[in-house]
């Protein structure tokens, strides 16, 4: 039976990374509610009801005047079921309420009336079959920006990434995993830290592949994109400036000699995004012509009417155009890439990630400002590897304005994500739960959990996964409360498993049927040691020149690799023979994980990790290029070692 969930609580003590009780402050709490329920905003806590089809339908209410009441279940199209319930209990008809979202009203006899949403999902979210009765799997996970290839302009493309969908095919594997692949800020490197999650980044549109445009050569860049295909590092200030040119190019182009049904094919893109489009469209034109962060530019247009956007259309209809433009490139193309999946038969395609939230000078954070916080960021308390804990300086979803709206907001960030994805990464889902926030202006230690609506939170995760057909995967890692994971699992999203971490008390590494089975295993992460600098300590040299903890020494790691060597030898891997990194790609298959992500760092062998959290200057996050060519690296062979071992152990099609 289920009841009323609160949409949100600002928790007073929580249990941290190293078992130990903590207490929030209590100005930290005061502050982190003020900022959530300004006085006299009118924001109602609210409960909401989810409900499952497949179990019985049955709430118990609040015990407050509800010894006999009428209640009535509404949609946008009127009444559909009523009845008459008594002692705070009701059992809604299932075969009335299909997956949806509802209102219940009650009405009781001495004049009390309540309403409350209802969410009805399905009993789970999306579970996905691998084709010919198997059920194990395994994919290909880059970063696609780090790319390396004979085409592409110093950062990876959508062309790159159609190469690696036929690369995934012919070795076996589900798909390909990649880095979040939406919009950034001008300037910013890390795909964690968008400025909206609704759209994409046009640097990983392929110029070439853009029917308006003329050329390199016509453009006057063949030297400057030479210059960048040699580069070791990203430079995204050269690269935006480069592809800028050659898009501005291309649009001028489209606007005077487009083909009609290129230009019917844009007009339903517009179409199919709306006004959602629109607004990022005018935030880009504005974010050109003020600079600024949002909240300083002129007052009409830090929280703009729908009349002022209008005549914004009228006098920057080109340069808002421009914007829908590249957006419209970027989405057909990784369409491709995801149909080109679909009929080489890949069950999984394309794996894309979802960054836990937006940076707060953004495009989301201006275009749906009552649907996010206000005056605090989304981070991480103190843990052993990070001991200041992490303020991410991003801003997440208002509790109640989730509620409120019927999840709008959070329902339109899954759907641009899963539009062209087989299986979707939520970046730290242990947020539909609760997340740390910090207010602004405060270290990291001083923030505190606040608590979401958590299986409403899953009830549309579930829903627009069934509507999708997408996989959800939840990244369960960090701190998490009791019960969570369980939750997370018995609504249908998976699990995610790091190795690295998966170790017993005793400092031994987990058996691979120790691993639970509808969760993706890997050996690290974005935010970790490449395997082989795992192995070497490599990341623990490079922390320590830095003057970062390790949170661990090189004992440690030495007895944390003979501790995985003894796993190892007894599943006879071969350790000796192969190495290392086969050795333990077999080991992983075997474990009872449906599926199993291979990162292309650990296959090229890579000790430099691609992030270390709590740098900035200090390290080249996310601006480090891969030092072989793809197309060159697959000619000569380098993929077919891990492709031989994913079909020994029973994961390749």
């Amino acid at each position: 039976m289920t009841g009323p969930a609160v949409s949100w609580t600002v928790e007073n003590n929580y249990v941290d990374a190293r078992g130990e009780f903590q207490t929030a402050d209590p100005d930290t709490m005061a502050a982190i509610t003020a900022c959530l329920a300004p006085e006299g905003n009118g924001r109602e806590r609210r409960g909401i009801i989810a409900l499952r089809q497949g179990a019985p339908f049955d709430i118990a209410l609040p015990p407050e005047d509800f010894e006999e009441f009428d209640w009535q279940v509404s949609d946008a199209r009127g009444c559909v079921a009523f009845g008459y319930g008594r002692d705070s209990k009701v059992r809604l008809p299932d075969e009335n309420l299909a997956i949806g979202s509802y209102t219940l009203s009650l009405n009781t006899n001495s004049g009390t009336q309540r309403s409350f949403p209802v969410l009805v999902a399905p009993p789970m979210a999306y579970q996905p079959a691998f084709g010919s009765g198997r059920r194990h799997a395994w994919l290909l996970a880059v970063q696609l920006y780090a790319i390396r290839s004979d085409h592409n302009w110093g950062h990876g493309d959508f062309t790159d990434l159609r190469f690696l969908v036929e690369v995934a095919a012919k070795v076996g594997a589900a798909g390909v995993g990649l880095n979040p692949l939406h919009a950034l800020p001008s300037g910013q490197a890390s795909p964690y830290s968008p400025s909206s999650r609704l759209f994409l980044n046009p640097l990983y549109i392929d110029l070439d592949a853009v029917p308006e445009f003329p050329g390199l050569e016509a453009c006057g860049l063949h030297d400057e994109v030479a210059a960048l295909r040699r580069a070791v590092l990203i430079d995204y200030d050269k690269i935006t400036a480069v592809k800028s040119k050659a898009l501005g190019t291309a649009y001028r182009v489209f606007r005077q000699h487009s083909e009609s049904r290129r230009r019917d094919d844009f007009e339903s893109f517009r179409a199919e995004r709306g006004p959602t489009l629109t607004r990022f469209a005018a935030f880009e034109v504005l974010k050109q012509r003020f600079g600024a962060a949002w909240w300083e530019w002129p007052l009409i247009w830090r929280q703009p009417s729908e009349a002022a956007l209008s005549r914004l259309r009228q006098t920057a209809d080109e340069e808002m155009t421009y914007e829908e433009y590249i957006q419209w490139l970027a989405d057909r193309q990784l369409s491709a890439c995801q149909t080109a999946a679909r009929e080489l038969n890949l069950s999984v395609g394309l794996y894309l990630d979802l960054a836990v939230g937006v940076e707060a000078a953004g495009a989301d954070a201006w275009s749906a400002q009552d649907a996010l916080t206000r005056g605090l960021s989304i981070g991480a308390p103190p843990d052993m590897f990070n001991p200041r804990g992490q303020n991410w300086g991003l801003v997440s979803f208002h509790p109640q304005a989730l509620v409120d709206s019927n999840f709008l907001f959070f329902r339109q960030t899954l759907v641009a994500t899963m539009r062209h994805a087989g299986a979707v990464r939520i970046d730290h889902a242990l947020g539909l739960n609760r997340l740390y926030l910090i207010p602004h202006g405060q270290a990291a230690e001083r923030g505190a959990y606040v608590r979401f609506p958590f299986e409403a939170m899953l009830a549309v995760v579930s829903q627009e996964s069934v509507r999708s057909r997408c996989l959800v995967i939840g990244e369960d890692l960090g701190t998490v409360p009791p019960g969570v994971s369980e939750t997370l699992q018995a609504w249908g999203v998976w699990s995610y498993l790091v190795a690295m971490f998966e170790r017993g008390a005793d400092g031994g590494f987990r058996e691979p049927q120790q691993y639970a089975e509808n969760a993706i295993v890997t050996f690290g992460t974005h935010d970790l040691p490449t395997l082989a600098g795992w192995i070497k300590g490599h990341d623990l040299t490079l922390r320590n020149a830095i003057g970062l903890a390790a949170g661990e020494n090189a004992r440690d790691r030495s007895t944390a690799y003979q501790n995985l060597l003894r796993a190892l030898d007894r599943h006879d891997v071969g350790a000796s023979e192969d190495g290392a990194f086969m050795a333990v790609m077999r080991y992983l298959a075997r474990s009872r994980s449906r599926l199993m992500s291979v990162a292309l760092e650990d296959v090229i062998g890579l000790e430099d990790q691609t992030n270390i959290p709590g740098t900035v200057s200090e390290h080249p996050n996310w601006r480090r290029r891969l030092p072989v060519n793809l197309e060159e690296f697959y000619v000569l062979g380098g993929f077919e070692p891990i492709a031989s071992a994913m079909a020994t152990e029973g994961r390749a099609s």
